[in-house]
């Protein structure tokens, strides 16, 4: 008689699951605070904790700041390349997974370690360099008058769909060079995509389907934009290589951007201290996106990583093979490091809201400028901004990823916008003009539109 194949190792995570008892990312609590979560995930396992993800799948979120660093800067221990996930090769992940779009592994730097990642990611980083910051910004403020434009005679809007919502998108597509009329959907599937719904998979089929279509074009009718950069790069990248980075950078840049817009927004609203900070002339808008990159990243945690040997993290024993979540706003809150975290951080970018290590976010600047400049655009056309809620109203709808605040509604003095911006200013729905180093003239007055020296203009560091 046969002796019967012993079973694999479970790591200690799965074994812990297969008892019941450990807290599920993808639950109403989890949803509902993450912070308070993590807190009670630290009290009771220090800073690497087990948990459950989609499917009751078992992984170890990191909660320690030092210990997000030591993940995300050694690859060789904890690789980016999901196809050592240890679940997905002994057949426990089901094939419609909501994770699916972050744990299929594609030919992109993201996915990648070693000589190929630095391949990759040079295309990218060394294509994004290529676009004027001026000309981004000068951009970005063009679009968000038009946005302002259409509410500002409402004297009511909701910032999260009128605007925050919006913005990043208008801009991303420009910049990979997507038509306009993809905008709307693109936008709609993006989000689907990262929330990992049940036409997740769908969504991310038809983000895919578009960014192909605009692949082809760009190599026979090149221009100013990341596609053709991206196809014209000495690294050579493949057409498949071309598609799935420019899939990487819109998605990452839109769901961060859009997030960092509607969380500096509310807290410039609800939190007295910071608004009195910012109108005291104590912080700058810049200052006040650091806050709140520390308080409230626009990505709680990133999937992930995977050990590539056993070994000892934050006291726990993890196996080859096992999933590995940084935890960027568990980090950013730990005690070791934040003693007091009402405490501002002026000045202080040790923030983990864009990661760090190779896998550092390479288009973190461009994502600074449009929340800089875009919120900078709407407080000075509307000065007198008020939530139109009680703060204990606002919801957010959350996920393993992220939170992203469902409404934000604001009421403010109607303004009449008569003859907006004149038709040779707005933007041609390509980004050669905007996005090349500009010409040295003075960006255009939006007509109805008085200059003031108001609060909000002190507190964005001009006169």
């Amino acid at each position: 008689m046969s002796t019967p194949p012993t079973p694999p190792p479970e790591c200690p995570a799965h074994a812990a699951a297969t008892a019941g008892g450990l807290y599920r990312l993808h639950g109403t609590e989890a949803q509902a605070d993450p912070l308070a979560l993590y807190e009670k995930l630290r009290a009771e396992y220090g800073p690497v904790a087990p948990v459950l993800v989609s499917g009751d799948l078992p992984a170890w979120l990191v909660l320690g700041h030092r210990e997000n660093l030591d993940v995300a800067r050694t690859p060789s221990r904890f690789a980016r390349d999901p196809r050592g996930w240890r679940d997905m090769r002994e057949g426990r992940v089901p094939a419609d997974t909501p994770l699916g779009p972050m744990v299929s592994w594609v030919p992109v730097c993201n996915f990648t370690d070693g000589p190929v990642h630095e391949r990759l990611r040079a295309a990218v980083v060394e294509s994004l360099e290529r676009f004027d910051k001026r000309g981004i910004r000068r951009y970005v403020t063009r679009f968000a008058n038009q946005l302002v434009d259409q509410i500002a005679g409402e004297g009511y809007a909701d910032l999260v769909s009128a605007f925050s919502d919006q913005l990043p998108m208008l801009v991303m597509t420009q910049l990979i060079g997507a038509p306009d009329e993809h905008g709307p959907r693109l936008v709609n599937a993006a989000r689907d995509m990262l929330q990992g719904t049940e036409t997740a998979l769908q969504s991310d089929r038809y983000v895919t389907a578009t960014l192909e279509q605009l692949v082809v074009e760009r190599k026979t009718k090149p221009a100013r934009d990341l596609a053709s950069w991206l196809i014209e790069h000495p690294a050579n990248l493949s057409d498949t290589e071309v598609l799935m980075h420019l899939r990487v950078v819109l998605i990452a840049a839109y769901e961060t951007t859009a997030n960092l817009i509607a969380n500096t927004l509310r807290t410039v609203l609800t939190d007295p201290r910071f608004r009195a900070s910012l109108s005291g002339g104590h912080m700058t808008l810049p200052d006040a996106l650091e806050q709140v990159l520390w308080d409230d990243p626009p990505i709680n945690t990133i999937i992930g990583r995977w050990a590539t040997g056993d070994t000892l993290l934050g006291g726990q024993q993890v196996k080859a093979g096992d999933m590995i979540l940084l935890g960027l706003a568990a980090g950013n809150a730990d005690p070791q490091i934040r003693p007091d975290p009402h405490a501002s951080v002026h000045g202080n970018r040790s923030h983990l809201a864009f990661s760090s290590g190779p896998h550092e976010c390479p288009g973190q600047d461009i994502g600074r400028a449009i929340a800089d400049t875009g919120i900078e655009v709407l407080l000075d056309r509307l000065p007198d901004l008020q939530l139109a809620v009680d703060a204990s109203e606002l919801q957010w709808r959350g996920t393993l990823m992220s939170r992203h605040l469902l409404s934000l509604p604001v009421r403010f003095a109607p303004r009449s916008v008569a003859n907006a911006q004149p038709q040779s200013e707005q933007p041609t729905g390509h980004p050669a003009h905007a996005l090349i180093p500009p010409q040295p003239t003075a960006a255009p007055a939006v007509a109805g539109h008085r200059r003031r020296v108001s609060w909000w203009r002190r507190l964005l560091g001009r006169r």
